[in-house]
Protein backbone atom coordinates (compact mmCIF):
# COMPACT_ATOMS: atom_id res chain seq x y z
CA UNK A 1 0.00 0.00 0.00
CA UNK A 2 1.57 3.02 -1.28
CA UNK A 3 2.08 5.88 1.79
CA UNK A 4 -0.44 8.56 2.32
CA UNK A 5 0.59 12.19 3.41
CA UNK A 6 -2.68 12.74 5.67
CA UNK A 7 -4.15 15.40 7.66
CA UNK A 8 -6.24 14.71 10.74
CA UNK A 9 -8.69 16.65 12.01
CA UNK A 10 -10.76 15.33 15.01
CA UNK A 11 -11.38 16.83 18.66
CA UNK A 12 -13.00 14.74 21.36
CA UNK A 13 -12.59 11.19 22.79
CA UNK A 14 -14.11 9.36 19.87
CA UNK A 15 -11.25 10.79 17.37
CA UNK A 16 -8.31 9.16 19.48
CA UNK A 17 -8.39 5.16 18.56
CA UNK A 18 -8.67 6.45 14.64
CA UNK A 19 -5.20 9.20 15.42
CA UNK A 20 -3.69 6.28 17.00
CA UNK A 21 -4.47 3.65 14.20
CA UNK A 22 -2.59 6.32 11.99
CA UNK A 23 0.12 6.71 13.90
CA UNK A 24 0.96 2.72 14.10
CA UNK A 25 0.51 2.70 10.03
CA UNK A 26 2.57 2.89 7.45
CA UNK A 27 1.21 6.68 6.49
CA UNK A 28 2.47 9.80 7.48
CA UNK A 29 0.29 12.31 9.43
CA UNK A 30 1.76 15.84 8.41
CA UNK A 31 -0.78 17.78 10.54
CA UNK A 32 -3.32 17.66 12.82
CA UNK A 33 -6.41 20.21 12.87
CA UNK A 34 -8.44 20.58 16.18
CA UNK A 35 -10.92 22.43 18.09
CA UNK A 36 -8.78 25.75 20.10
CA UNK A 37 -8.74 24.92 23.34
CA UNK A 38 -11.89 25.41 25.73
CA UNK A 39 -12.41 26.82 29.20
CA UNK A 40 -13.52 23.37 31.48
CA UNK A 41 -13.32 22.19 34.95
CA UNK A 42 -14.30 24.56 37.99
CA UNK A 43 -11.86 26.58 37.69
CA UNK A 44 -12.76 27.45 33.80
CA UNK A 45 -8.97 26.91 32.67
CA UNK A 46 -8.33 26.86 29.48
CA UNK A 47 -7.85 22.94 28.46
CA UNK A 48 -6.68 21.16 25.25
CA UNK A 49 -8.65 18.74 23.37
CA UNK A 50 -7.94 15.15 23.75
CA UNK A 51 -7.07 15.47 20.40
CA UNK A 52 -4.11 17.86 20.77
CA UNK A 53 -3.04 16.29 23.46
CA UNK A 54 -2.54 12.96 21.93
CA UNK A 55 -0.78 15.07 19.01
CA UNK A 56 1.38 16.81 21.17
CA UNK A 57 2.48 13.77 22.76
CA UNK A 58 3.55 12.32 19.72
CA UNK A 59 5.10 15.56 18.26
CA UNK A 60 2.68 16.40 15.63
CA UNK A 61 2.54 19.98 14.45
CA UNK A 62 -1.15 21.09 15.53
CA UNK A 63 -3.44 23.75 14.20
CA UNK A 64 -6.74 25.45 15.84
CA UNK A 65 -8.78 27.36 13.54
CA UNK A 66 -11.59 29.01 15.07
CA UNK A 67 -13.33 28.42 11.27
CA UNK A 68 -11.56 28.45 7.65
CA UNK A 69 -12.81 31.99 7.13
CA UNK A 70 -9.70 33.16 7.03
CA UNK A 71 -7.54 33.39 4.15
CA UNK A 72 -4.38 32.16 6.00
CA UNK A 73 -6.14 28.86 7.60
CA UNK A 74 -6.98 28.35 3.86
CA UNK A 75 -3.37 28.91 2.50
CA UNK A 76 -1.51 27.03 5.54
CA UNK A 77 -4.11 24.06 4.33
CA UNK A 78 -3.13 24.20 1.33
CA UNK A 79 0.44 24.32 1.69
CA UNK A 80 0.34 21.32 3.74
CA UNK A 81 0.30 19.37 0.32
CA UNK A 82 -1.83 16.41 1.94
CA UNK A 83 -2.91 13.39 -0.09
CA UNK A 84 -6.10 13.02 2.02
CA UNK A 85 -7.96 14.52 4.78
CA UNK A 86 -9.12 12.02 7.55
CA UNK A 87 -12.36 13.59 9.58
CA UNK A 88 -13.46 12.11 12.72
CA UNK A 89 -16.00 14.18 15.07
CA UNK A 90 -13.87 17.79 14.45
CA UNK A 91 -16.53 19.63 14.91
CA UNK A 92 -16.43 22.64 12.39
CA UNK A 93 -18.52 22.50 8.63
CA UNK A 94 -15.62 22.21 6.01
CA UNK A 95 -15.80 24.74 3.24
CA UNK A 96 -15.39 23.52 -0.21
CA UNK A 97 -12.12 24.73 -0.29
CA UNK A 98 -11.06 22.42 2.16
CA UNK A 99 -12.56 19.66 0.52
CA UNK A 100 -10.44 20.21 -2.26
CA UNK A 101 -7.37 20.79 -0.47
CA UNK A 102 -6.01 17.63 -0.55
CA UNK A 103 -5.24 15.44 -3.56
CA UNK A 104 -7.93 12.63 -3.07
CA UNK A 105 -10.04 15.07 -0.77
CA UNK A 106 -11.29 14.35 2.48
CA UNK A 107 -12.80 11.06 3.96
CA UNK A 108 -15.08 11.13 7.58
CA UNK A 109 -15.71 8.35 9.96
CA UNK A 110 -19.68 9.08 10.98
CA UNK A 111 -20.82 7.05 14.01
CA UNK A 112 -24.10 5.78 12.22
CA UNK A 113 -25.29 3.34 9.14
CA UNK A 114 -25.74 6.45 7.04
CA UNK A 115 -27.54 7.64 5.33
CA UNK A 116 -29.83 6.81 9.26
CA UNK A 117 -28.82 9.80 11.66
CA UNK A 118 -26.77 12.34 10.03
CA UNK A 119 -25.92 15.37 11.99
CA UNK A 120 -24.45 15.72 15.94
CA UNK A 121 -26.14 13.22 18.33
CA UNK A 122 -25.96 9.74 15.71
CA UNK A 123 -24.94 7.43 18.73
CA UNK A 124 -27.55 9.21 21.24
CA UNK A 125 -30.68 9.04 18.65
CA UNK A 126 -30.17 5.62 17.91
CA UNK A 127 -30.57 4.22 21.52
CA UNK A 128 -33.25 6.70 21.85
CA UNK A 129 -35.13 5.38 18.70
CA UNK A 130 -34.54 1.68 20.21
CA UNK A 131 -32.47 0.86 17.33
CA UNK A 132 -31.29 -2.64 17.69
CA UNK A 133 -28.13 -1.55 15.18
CA UNK A 134 -25.66 1.27 14.54
CA UNK A 135 -22.04 0.97 13.38
CA UNK A 136 -19.85 3.39 11.64
CA UNK A 137 -19.47 4.69 7.93
CA UNK A 138 -16.56 5.84 5.87
CA UNK A 139 -17.60 8.20 3.46
CA UNK A 140 -16.28 10.81 0.98
CA UNK A 141 -16.84 14.66 2.23
CA UNK A 142 -19.09 16.55 0.29
CA UNK A 143 -20.98 20.30 0.93
CA UNK A 144 -23.91 18.57 3.04
CA UNK A 145 -24.08 17.42 6.57
CA UNK A 146 -23.01 13.51 6.19
CA UNK A 147 -24.75 13.38 2.64
CA UNK A 148 -21.16 12.25 1.01
CA UNK A 149 -21.27 9.10 -0.68
CA UNK A 150 -20.09 6.09 1.19
CA UNK A 151 -17.18 3.87 0.79
CA UNK A 152 -16.96 1.15 3.84
CA UNK A 153 -19.64 0.54 6.43
CA UNK A 154 -19.15 -1.73 9.44
CA UNK A 155 -21.82 -2.89 11.79
CA UNK A 156 -22.47 -2.80 15.46
CA UNK A 157 -25.53 -4.62 17.97
CA UNK A 158 -27.14 -2.21 20.38
CA UNK A 159 -28.53 -4.24 23.66
CA UNK A 160 -31.00 -3.40 25.94
CA UNK A 161 -28.29 -2.16 28.47
CA UNK A 162 -26.25 -0.18 26.39
CA UNK A 163 -25.62 3.10 26.84
CA UNK A 164 -24.20 5.97 25.17
CA UNK A 165 -21.00 5.71 26.58
CA UNK A 166 -20.40 1.77 26.10
CA UNK A 167 -21.50 2.50 22.44
CA UNK A 168 -18.99 5.26 21.92
CA UNK A 169 -16.41 3.48 23.16
CA UNK A 170 -16.58 0.48 20.77
CA UNK A 171 -17.75 2.38 17.57
CA UNK A 172 -14.79 4.84 18.32
CA UNK A 173 -12.46 1.38 17.94
CA UNK A 174 -14.83 0.18 15.33
CA UNK A 175 -14.21 3.25 13.53
CA UNK A 176 -10.05 2.72 13.18
CA UNK A 177 -10.51 -0.83 12.11
CA UNK A 178 -12.80 0.83 9.46
CA UNK A 179 -10.50 3.76 8.41
CA UNK A 180 -7.38 1.20 8.12
CA UNK A 181 -9.67 -1.45 5.97
CA UNK A 182 -10.33 1.33 3.78
CA UNK A 183 -7.19 3.39 3.12
CA UNK A 184 -6.00 1.06 0.83
CA UNK A 185 -8.47 1.12 -1.79
CA UNK A 186 -9.38 5.25 -1.03
CA UNK A 187 -5.26 5.00 -1.98
CA UNK A 188 -5.53 3.66 -5.07
CA UNK A 189 -8.64 4.74 -6.32
CA UNK A 190 -10.34 0.92 -6.38
CA UNK A 191 -12.71 1.50 -3.56
CA UNK A 192 -15.85 2.50 -4.76
CA UNK A 193 -18.08 5.16 -3.42
CA UNK A 194 -21.52 4.32 -2.73
CA UNK A 195 -24.61 7.25 -2.99
CA UNK A 196 -26.71 7.28 0.33
CA UNK A 197 -30.34 6.20 -0.14
CA UNK A 198 -31.95 9.35 0.56
CA UNK A 199 -35.42 7.40 1.15
CA UNK A 200 -33.89 6.30 4.75
CA UNK A 201 -32.52 9.93 5.62
CA UNK A 202 -32.87 11.03 9.07
CA UNK A 203 -31.60 13.71 11.42
CA UNK A 204 -29.63 13.23 14.85
CA UNK A 205 -30.30 16.46 16.41
CA UNK A 206 -27.77 17.79 19.05
CA UNK A 207 -28.74 17.16 22.29
CA UNK A 208 -30.36 19.39 24.33
CA UNK A 209 -30.63 19.68 28.16
CA UNK A 210 -34.26 20.29 28.28
CA UNK A 211 -35.09 17.01 26.72
CA UNK A 212 -33.08 15.34 29.91
CA UNK A 213 -36.45 16.16 32.33
CA UNK A 214 -37.97 12.76 32.51
CA UNK A 215 -41.58 12.42 31.63
CA UNK A 216 -43.23 9.73 33.64
CA UNK A 217 -46.47 9.66 31.79
CA UNK A 218 -44.55 8.52 28.70
CA UNK A 219 -43.87 3.91 28.38
CA UNK A 220 -41.39 2.56 30.58
CA UNK A 221 -39.56 1.32 27.96
CA UNK A 222 -38.74 5.08 26.16
CA UNK A 223 -37.92 6.27 29.32
CA UNK A 224 -35.22 3.58 29.90
CA UNK A 225 -34.02 4.67 26.30
CA UNK A 226 -34.12 8.26 27.00
CA UNK A 227 -32.23 7.27 30.57
CA UNK A 228 -29.59 4.92 28.85
CA UNK A 229 -29.15 7.56 25.48
CA UNK A 230 -28.14 10.34 28.20
CA UNK A 231 -25.99 8.08 29.98
CA UNK A 232 -22.68 10.22 30.57
CA UNK A 233 -24.33 13.22 29.36
CA UNK A 234 -26.89 15.61 29.94
CA UNK A 235 -28.02 12.54 32.03
CA UNK A 236 -31.58 12.47 32.44
CA UNK A 237 -33.04 13.52 35.34
CA UNK A 238 -36.43 13.93 37.73
CA UNK A 239 -37.90 16.09 40.39
CA UNK A 240 -37.19 15.15 44.10
CA UNK A 241 -38.65 17.82 46.41
CA UNK A 242 -38.21 20.37 44.13
CA UNK A 243 -34.57 19.84 43.58
CA UNK A 244 -32.96 17.66 40.31
CA UNK A 245 -32.28 13.66 41.13
CA UNK A 246 -30.36 12.62 37.91
CA UNK A 247 -31.10 8.61 37.37
CA UNK A 248 -28.36 7.01 35.63
CA UNK A 249 -29.25 2.96 35.19
CA UNK A 250 -32.70 1.60 35.18
CA UNK A 251 -34.37 -1.26 34.16
CA UNK A 252 -38.28 -2.45 33.09
CA UNK A 253 -40.32 -4.29 35.52
CA UNK A 254 -43.32 -6.39 34.72
CA UNK A 255 -46.67 -4.87 36.28
CA UNK A 256 -48.53 -1.68 36.23
CA UNK A 257 -48.23 -0.30 39.92
CA UNK A 258 -51.34 -0.91 40.83
CA UNK A 259 -53.75 2.85 41.16
CA UNK A 260 -50.71 5.22 41.58
CA UNK A 261 -50.01 7.56 39.35
CA UNK A 262 -47.24 7.84 37.16
CA UNK A 263 -43.71 9.44 38.64
CA UNK A 264 -44.94 7.72 42.43
CA UNK A 265 -42.64 5.45 43.64
CA UNK A 266 -44.79 1.97 44.63
CA UNK A 267 -41.70 -0.11 46.00
CA UNK A 268 -38.21 0.90 47.20
CA UNK A 269 -35.61 -1.98 48.65
CA UNK A 270 -31.89 -3.21 47.67
CA UNK A 271 -33.41 -3.85 44.44
CA UNK A 272 -34.20 -0.62 43.28
CA UNK A 273 -36.74 2.00 43.36
CA UNK A 274 -40.00 1.26 41.77
CA UNK A 275 -41.69 4.24 39.96
CA UNK A 276 -44.81 4.18 37.62
CA UNK A 277 -44.78 5.35 33.86
CA UNK A 278 -47.42 5.67 31.69
CA UNK A 279 -47.74 1.70 30.67
CA UNK A 280 -45.22 0.04 33.20
CA UNK A 281 -43.18 0.07 36.16
CA UNK A 282 -39.36 1.22 35.96
CA UNK A 283 -36.94 0.11 38.79
CA UNK A 284 -33.95 2.51 39.28
CA UNK A 285 -30.77 1.18 39.83
CA UNK A 286 -28.36 4.28 39.98
CA UNK A 287 -28.97 7.55 40.90
CA UNK A 288 -27.23 10.95 41.77
CA UNK A 289 -28.89 13.85 44.23
CA UNK A 290 -27.48 17.41 44.00
CA UNK A 291 -24.23 17.94 44.98
CA UNK A 292 -22.96 14.26 45.48
CA UNK A 293 -21.50 10.79 43.59
CA UNK A 294 -23.65 8.70 41.41
CA UNK A 295 -24.85 5.55 44.15
CA UNK A 296 -27.00 2.67 44.22
CA UNK A 297 -30.82 2.72 44.98
CA UNK A 298 -29.61 0.55 48.12
CA UNK A 299 -27.19 3.52 49.28
CA UNK A 300 -29.75 6.29 48.45
CA UNK A 301 -32.44 4.38 50.75
CA UNK A 302 -30.17 4.07 53.76
CA UNK A 303 -30.46 8.28 54.51
CA UNK A 304 -34.27 8.10 53.65
CA UNK A 305 -37.22 6.64 52.78
CA UNK A 306 -39.34 7.15 49.09
CA UNK A 307 -42.31 4.64 49.32
CA UNK A 308 -45.41 6.81 48.47
CA UNK A 309 -42.93 9.70 47.09
CA UNK A 310 -43.60 10.96 43.66
CA UNK A 311 -41.26 12.64 41.27
CA UNK A 312 -41.75 15.46 39.01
Amino acid sequence: MPELKIVFAGTPEFSLPPLQALLQSVHQITAVYTQPDRPAGRGRRLMPSPVKQLALTNELQVFQPLNFKREEDLLQLESLGADLMVVVAYGLILPARVLRAPRLGCINIHASLLPRWRGAAPIQRAIQAGDRQTGVTIMRMDAGLDTGPMLLVKTCPISDRDTAASVHDRLAVLGAEALLEALPGVADGTLAAQPQDESGACYAQKLDKAEALIDWTRPAIEIDRLIRAFNPWPVAQTALEGKPLRIWRCSVQPGFGGAAQPGCVVAADQRGIDVVTGNAVLRIHELQPPGKRVMSAAEFLNARSLLGVCFG
